[in-house]
């Protein structure tokens, strides 16, 4: 038998994108990340960040590091925004009922890619 992934845990794609539309309702709230998407498609983000945070959670998907350094280069994304959109991440998945122990897993795998996002 085979270790469970996080993915698999909390219900797949279909979970992990409520996840990730809640963390987008919180994020563009932000005076400091919310104007990064001002001129950006939000379905086309939603189902990219859907992919990546599901990737985050041992899911199918996945980004190349060089996807996205590529994806986050033209952008001036700075670490205190890096932190904030952690802390975000980190409160959307303890309000959809993920265990403490696996959000600090999934913050981990986030914090691993900060030099991919962090210009």
């Amino acid at each position: 038998m085979t270790d469970q992934t996080l993915f698999e845990k909390y219900g797949g794609f279909s979970k992990i994108s409520r996840v990730v539309l809640a963390f987008y309702d919180t994020m563009l709230d932000s005076e400091e990340i919310g104007p990064f998407f001002d001129e950006v498609d939000m379905s086309k983000m939603v189902d990219h960040q859907t992919k990546f945070i599901a990737s985050l959670l041992g899911g199918p998907a996945s980004y190349t590091d060089n996807q996205l350094r590529q994806l986050h280069s033209h952008l001036a994304i700075q670490d205190s925004h890096f932190d904030e959109l952690k802390v975000i991440l980190g409160g959307t998945l303890e309000k959809h009922g993920f265990q403490p122990g696996d959000v600090e897993a999934v913050l981990q795998e986030f914090e691993n890619r900060r030099n991919l996002v962090v210009g």
